[in-house]
């Protein structure tokens, strides 16, 4: 591999100004769209050497074959042509979303002469107005069977409403009042489009002033007795707060603000997008983001936002926009978002309160969201039989890895030293075969490693020592024939060859996995790691790691893999922790249950509870100094 990439311009070419560039490859397809203050800055960093790039950088600039760039006025109109250009190219190397569209939406149909309002999944209808997603189908109906209660707008099809007008005869939902359009010769066109507005201004913002005036109207109309127009009042009101009830008011009542809630991993990103309208939670988009280059924190934000507003109305731009971490260049989208509003937008991150609690739940939705999009994909059959084949492929193996074992070590500050083995059999994983393994104190984790994978190799060659022959219930269990007893001997999960071994990890880890394989003679067992900050998958004596598509099912794979080992080592590690914390303080004279778990709960470890003194053991409820003393003196001698 060159050192330095042959279409590097020179360094006086570039110039400092703001601007946008272009990854191409050598077919002129745009590879990848950025913006930078400083041109000249910003491109540098892609012509460092490529051993100091990040994996997935290296792969593109490699990839390409030239660059260019666009010299603009100001930040803000980068900003702008980076949207426009990432939109048009649709370039591989910048981040890619997949929008939930599996929540149905709210959408009043305004190109139309008379607007109709309906529930539909498709978000291109030219013209409408969108409101949701929705949770369920249901909760769409239910809302607007109570919205034409207040605001009688057409429900009808187009079919029926153009046969309405020809006959001169009301659609049929107009006949039992369902639909309050010119077709039910109520109103005029005119005065239908007026009641739209106010549905839409409604729903947009949950204006109360519709419910003052109502009221007014009602008690109107019960000062002139006339009570069936008070009752139709009424009964508006009622559906006016019925409305309102459906979604909680989550902050104050004169709030517009957006939150967005992300969670990420090195491959991927999910989004929630929290639409609050006058307080209340009116919508909830849900995106989950495929990232290629190495984009995290402040930059995703970027890109999130630019994607939210991009093509978003003037009226569909919140007055805040809340996120959890700044984006870099926070004026410059605040400037954007102003003139596309014409009304000043603040970008802020929401520390305290109940913005902040919102921004957590938020949040909670994301994580949530991308562990279901992630192990949606590895448990879908078609994708997992996908995963199996690629990762054959990219290995290089004879045949598809139908057994996957991984492994993972867990310590804390070099004391507790515990090690995780997890099992995927065609992709799925098995958790009766998971193991864990207690590790002596050892000087770094490769030695761990080399070490369990020796214990566990071991088992290969010796199946008879682990065969399981049943009890006496078994033995009943199993029947007699012509008086013998009809028995089954069970071959020991640990007997099983697996076709890959994978370890968490990079060069170092695999290396010494490789020596494990290598003294047990066990060559024909493929190895690979996967190094979590960069998810580079590294092989046994390769200089350079693999790098996967990160559209790949087999990287998710072994992501699952890699993740499932981890989570295990730590649920043991931390199992096996409290236990011995709690065997020590057993010992103690006149600590019982109780007392012990408000220790722990306290100090959290016995080296905590060792440092702290007597007086401090003695603030907790239910231990009072003499106690407090015994503790710290038998721990002090231990």
């Amino acid at each position: 591999m060159a050192a330095q990439l042959s279409y590097r311009p020179k360094p006086g070419e570039i110039p400092t100004n703001p601007g946008v560039y272009r990854f191409r490859d050598a077919d002129g397809r745009v590879l990848y769209v950025g913006k930078a203050k400083n041109l000249r800055a910003r491109l540098s960093n892609y012509f460092a050497p490529l051993r100091s790039l990040h994996e997935r950088t290296r792969r593109m600039v490699t990839t390409a074959a030239s660059v260019e760039w666009t010299v603009v006025d100001s930040d803000v109109d980068s900003l702008q042509l980076e949207y426009m250009w990432i939109k048009e190219f649709d370039p591989p190397f910048n981040v890619r979303y997949r929008d939930d569209k599996s929540y149905p939406f709210m959408a009043i149909t305004l190109a139309d002469e008379a607007p109709r309002v309906i529930v539909t999944r498709n978000h291109r209808i030219k013209g409408a107005k969108y409101f949701g997603p929705y949770p369920k189908v249901w909760a769409v109906h239910d809302t607007i069977d109570l919205m034409i209660k207040v605001f009688p707008i057409r429900t009808c099809s187009d079919a029926s409403y153009k046969k309405a007008m020809q006959s001169g005869r009301p659609c049929f939902p107009g006949q039992i009042g369902r639909c309050g359009g010119p077709c039910s010769m109520k109103v005029t066109i005119e005065e239908h489009r007026a009641i739209v507005d106010d549905f839409i201004s409604f729903m947009s913002g949950g204006d109360e002033r519709f419910a003052r005036a109502l009221t007014a109207r009602m008690k109107e109309a019960s000062a002139a007795m006339d009570y069936e127009a008070a009752a139709t009042y009424r009964d508006r009101l009622q559906a006016i707060d019925a409305v309102l009830k459906r979604s909680a008011l989550v902050l104050a009542p004169d709030t517009d603000a957006d939150v967005f809630g992300i969670a990420e991993d090195e491959l991927s990103a999910a989004v929630q997008h929290f639409v609050i309208r006058g307080g209340r939670v009116r919508g909830v988009r849900a995106t989950t983001i495929d990232k290629e280059l190495d984009i995290a924190g402040a930059d995703l934000v970027d890109q999130v936002l630019q994607r939210a507003y991009g093509d978003a109305a003037s009226a569909d731009i919140p007055r805040q926009v809340l996120v959890p971490e700044l984006p870099y260049d926070a004026a410059d989208l605040e400037q954007w978002l102003r003139d596309r509003r014409e009304w000043p937008v603040s970008i802020q991150v929401a520390q305290r309160g109940r913005k902040a609690d919102l921004m957590k739940t938020a949040t909670l939705n994301a994580q949530q969201a991308l562990m279901l999009h992630k192990t949606r994909r590895t448990s879908d059959y078609v994708a997992r039989s996908q995963a199996l084949t690629d990762l054959q492929e990219a290995l290089d193996l004879a045949e598809a890895p139908l057994r996957i074992e991984c492994f993972d070590v867990s310590h804390l500050s070099g004391t507790n030293v515990v090690a995780s083995m997890v099992v995927f059999e065609d992709g799925l994983p098995r958790k009766d075969q998971y193991r864990s393994f207690g590790v002596p104190e050892t000087t770094d984790d490769t030695d761990s490693l080399y070490q369990v994978l020796t214990r566990r190799l071991a088992y290969l060659d010796r199946p008879e020592e682990g065969e399981e022959l049943p009890d006496a219930e078994a033995v009943l269990a199993a029947g007699v024939s012509d008086g013998e007893v009809v028995t089954t001997r069970k071959k020991p999960r640990f007997a099983y060859r697996p076709q890959l071994l994978v370890v968490d990890g990079g060069k170092p880890q695999v290396e010494a996995a490789a020596r494990a394989l290598a003294d047990a003679g066990h060559s024909e067992i493929a190895l690979c790691g996967i190094a979590k900050r960069l998810e580079e998958v590294w092989m046994p004596g390769e200089e350079y790691p693999v790098i996967l598509p990160r559209t790949s099912e087999a990287l998710y794979l072994l992501q699952r893999l890699r993740d499932e080992a981890h989570r295990f080592a730590i649920t043991h590690q931390r199992r096996r922790r409290k236990r011995d914390i709690s065997s020590v303080l057993a010992e103690v004279p006149g600590l019982g249950d109780t007392r012990i778990k408000a220790l722990l709960r306290h100090f959290g470890s016995v080296s905590a509870l060792r440092e702290a003194t007597p007086e401090q053991i003695a603030e907790l409820p239910g231990i009072g100094p003499k106690l407090a003393a015994t503790v710290h003196a038998h721990l002090s001698e231990g």
